[in-house]
């Protein structure tokens, strides 16, 4: 391939876009005619869900919901009727969630942030600035677990956000009752905004109905911003003069390492985050020592990839308007990846700026200081991160990114370089969603490298009820180097197209069936072909909510680096090799309404050097509502490989039980036994809430071999937080 090849292919793509764009820069909102009228309460009200106030008598109404699932073309079967008010210092909501069949309600737990499908619940989305690009989500199930996050890319939702608020759930025999008051402060939104998007969305699991008060076509979730209403309010929202959250945590832990055979070490540690508003849309984030102990364990997989997996932000620090940040790129190329950053050394302080500085403009801006660590190696380094996203004809935005590293520390031995990255992308939503896209180029700069160092992608979706149509373009040069980002491939050009034709029977026990071809096209920069997977499936979707799905793959793979095909470091197969093989996937999961659910899944079929594998995994779970939920995931490989490889089983077991006393004492413990690493994981975590967003953490965790038991680590930490408002 030509060097210049892939800046013609993104021109072309474009001029595509800016013709697609052009038709929707100035549609109306698909949903303007939806408008709710809030009004100041007329009394206080206490938060008990109980509908007994003045203040709820005089509050509009909102109902009529329309059916999003099984299908949008009719109203809800199921009524909700939801009223809203608010005072000076807090927005309040009531939803009365009417039974249409009779009996007990459908929950997993009262843990925070539940499983959307599988539990009777109802959330609310606000687009403060109904800019229908980012908002906030809150809500609860039929048990009262809470709900709450951001909303970011036109309705994806961030559930990591914690934030503080108040809320009750009440049951009846005909019915459930939702109640909350989210305090102004917990929100970002301007001064002088009257009219707000808004929606409200309803899931019933008996009748597998879920419903939204402005209609929401069913390929969409109904969280999706471009199909909100309009929240209008009767006087300018109150905003407060200062808006300030300081957030202490004090700690102390043991931990032994029995494989360095040292003694048990003991810590003590204070710090804390604070939370300051310089205005009612715009955030500054300020850590001093901080620490994660609190942070859920990953999930181990049996890992058969050439490449580096990828672990999600689970650290409360980085993950309001976290998507300024993450959401830049694809998800195998991500310029900023805030994981790179503490977590295989200390953070020293650190200081993050987010937000929105008016409809169209929003910022973010982070500096973090690392500091040396002996055990890993790890020299102590500065990073620093801006980016800026600008909204663009209707829900469009044009997003720019700059990502530096310096190196600030020194060990003996060890010579990291500094590294920057510099990016621009364009981000196209229509008005109604059916068109989405991404145009991105990226830069990196490192001493010593020059040339192939840039990175072009883009993609076009089409999505309507009936149709998907996508396709993905990457190329990223041999010597982009991210060292603050998760680029597990560099040196190649990729083509993913994808198409998916749904049909809809008017009778029977299927919903919906469709067919499905996809496929992930790489070559070299000089565009020979260097591996390709693609699958052809069949998707039934039942009546009910269970899925069937079977797949035929055939994959392609010319090694461009040696591997070892079962990753246990035996010895490994030649660059330049080349593999074909073809396998079958087959994928169950059961309706979500059940107590017992599952998720079961099989591919078999050829491997690398003529070799055949077999793959069983899945997780079932079993929940005795709405206090205990029980998993297990499960993962059986079986490889049969000629010399020296021969035959290799790997066993992945992951029990998981969580315990939820009330809707604000939690316990967890989580067991993982991989025998592909030769480790056993313990994780156990005991949570109370004490008041919202406070807590008191008990956290155990161990790394063992399984046979025969040997301990590698153990760790004991007991922390305490306090979310203090000044």
């Amino acid at each position: 391939m030509k060097q210049h090849y892939p800046a013609q292919a993104i021109k072309l793509v474009l001029i595509f876009f800016c013709c697609i764009a052009g038709n929707h820069a100035f549609a109306q909102k698909v949903n303007a005619g939806y408008r709710y009228h809030i009004r100041r309460a007329a009394s206080p009200i206490t938060i008990d869900g109980v509908m007994d106030e003045p203040a709820w008598r005089n509050a509009d109404s909102a109902a009529n919901f329309h059916m999003v699932l099984p299908m949008d073309t009719s109203m809800a079967k199921v009524k909700t009727v939801v009223r809203m008010t608010y005072d000076q210092n807090n927005l309040y909501i009531i939803v009365i969630n009417y039974k249409l069949l009779r009996g007990p309600y459908m929950v997993e737990s009262m843990k925070r942030d539940w499983a959307f499908q599988k539990n009777d619940n109802f959330i609310f989305f606000i687009d403060p600035f109904d800019a229908r690009t980012d908002g906030f989500t809150f809500g609860a199930n039929a048990a009262g677990g809470q709900w709450d996050g951001t909303l970011y890319a036109g309705g994806s939702a961030d559930l990591m956000w914690d934030q503080k608020w108040y809320s009750a759930v009440k049951n009846y025999p005909d019915k459930w009752v939702f109640e909350a008051s989210i305090p102004f402060k917990s929100i970002r939104y301007k001064k002088g905004i009257k009219e707000w998007g808004i929606n409200f969305s309803r899931n019933d699991l008996k009748t597998t109905e879920k419903s939204a008060w402005a209609p929401v076509p069913r390929q969409f979730p109904t969280a999706a911003l471009a199909y909100t209403g309009t929240l209008v309010w009767d006087e300018d929202p109150p905003t407060s003069s200062s808006n300030i959250s300081i957030i202490p945590y004090a700690l102390a832990g043991v931990s032994k390492d029995y494989q360095a055979g040292t003694s048990a070490a003991f810590k003590r540690e204070f710090g804390g985050d604070a939370k300051i508003s310089l205005t009612p849309s715009l955030n500054l984030d300020l850590t001093v020592n901080p620490d994660f102990s609190q942070v859920d364990v990953d999930q181990q997989v049996v890992n058969l990839n050439r490449y580096e997996l990828f672990f999600p932000e689970k650290r409360q620090f980085f993950l309001e308007n976290g998507d300024l940040f993450y959401n830049f790129g694809y998800s195998d190329i991500r310029p900023f990846f805030s994981r790179r950053i503490g977590l295989n050394q200390p953070i020293d302080f650190g200081a993050r700026l987010t937000g929105k500085l008016n409809k169209d403009w929003r910022i973010g801006a982070m500096d973090i200081q690392t500091g040396n660590s002996v055990d890993n190696n790890v020299e102590a380094a500065n990073y620093g991160v801006i980016t800026l996203q600008r909204r663009v004809l209707d829900r469009s935005n044009i997003g720019f990114m700059f990502i530096n590293k310096d190196i600030t520390g020194s060990l003996p031995g060890v010579n990291t370089a500094n590294n920057s990255t510099i990016g621009a992308e364009f981000n196209l939503a229509s008005s109604s969603n059916v068109w989405t896209g991404k145009l991105m180029g990226l830069k990196s700069f490192t001493p010593g490298k020059s040339g192939h160092d840039l990175v072009l992608a883009d993609h076009i979706q089409y999505f309507s009820r009936h149709w998907q149509l996508y396709l993905q373009e990457e190329y990223v040069g041999k010597n982009y180097t991210a060292s603050v980002g998760y680029v597990p491939r560099v040196g190649y050009v990729k083509v993913s197209p994808l198409i998916l034709r749904n049909f809809f029977p008017k009778k029977g026990p299927i919903l919906a069936h469709g067919i499905q071809f996809s496929s992930n096209y790489f070559f070299d920069e000089s565009f020979k072909r260097t591996d390709n997977e693609s699958a052809l499936s069949y998707i039934m979707t039942f009546r009910n909510k269970s899925t069937f799905t079977i797949s035929g793959i055939n994959d392609y793979v010319m090694l461009q680096q040696k591997f070892d095909p079962t990753n246990t470091r035996k010895d490994s197969l030649a660059i330049g090799s080349q593999h074909r093989y073809n396998s079958i996937d087959l994928l169950l999961v059961s309706k979500p309404q059940s107590v017992f659910t599952y998720q079961v899944e099989a591919l078999g079929g050829g491997y690398y050097d003529g070799g055949h594998r077999l793959t069983l995994s899945g997780t079932i779970g079993y929940r005795f509502q709405p206090y205990v939920n029980i998993a297990l995931n499960g993962n059986y490989t079986d490889l049969r490989l000629p010399q020296p490889y021969g035959d290799t089983r790997f066993t992945l077991i992951g029990p998981k039980v969580d315990v939820t006393f009330t809707n604000n004492l939690y316990f967890t413990t989580y067991v993982q036994y991989n025998d592909q690493q030769k480790n056993m994981n313990v994780n156990t975590r005991f949570q109370w809430r004490y008041r919202p967003a406070s807590d008191i953490f008990i956290v155990y965790g161990e790394n063992s071999m399984p046979s025969p038991y040997t301990p590698k680590n153990r760790q004991l930490v007991v922390k305490w937080t306090y979310w203090w408002n000044i």
